[in-house]
């Protein structure tokens, strides 16, 4: 399965973000391989918009699960319309590795309703 995490760099050991749309990484792990494809967000200001951007430029990827802090309500429906699964609770004080360690391990929800949403 391809999951993705919210990052704040382009590798493991970077700490999690917690704002799907605003982070400034989105790390596309192959959980069976174990492969890793670093994707920079390039519009994480947070603007109008940059939460749907965010949820395509995953998605084309073939992300089947997404693994954030929290997400918006426009990203969240982009997301779901897709089939894709989203898991939050992230906290930036970990790293994407030990997010990924949680994640297998069954320590994040599957989330039933969008989180955050505009200035949160």
């Amino acid at each position: 399965m391809k999951l993705c995490i919210s990052s704040s760099g382009k590798d493991m050991s970077s700490k999690a973000a917690t704002h799907f749309g605003r982070a400034p990484w989105f790390l596309i792990i192959d959980t069976d391989s174990m492969n890793v494809e670093p994707v920079e967000n390039t519009l994480p200001s947070g603007g109008r918009g940059s939460g749907v951007s965010a949820a395509q430029l995953v998605l084309d990827r073939g992300t089947a699960a997404v693994l954030t802090g929290v997400i918006g309500p426009n990203a969240f429906e982009a997301l779901k319309i897709a089939h894709a699964d989203i898991y939050e609770g992230l906290s930036g004080n970990e790293t994407v590795r030990e997010a990924l360690d949680k994640f297998k391990k069954g320590e994040y929800n599957e989330a039933e309703v969008p989180s955050g949403g505009p200035g949160r």
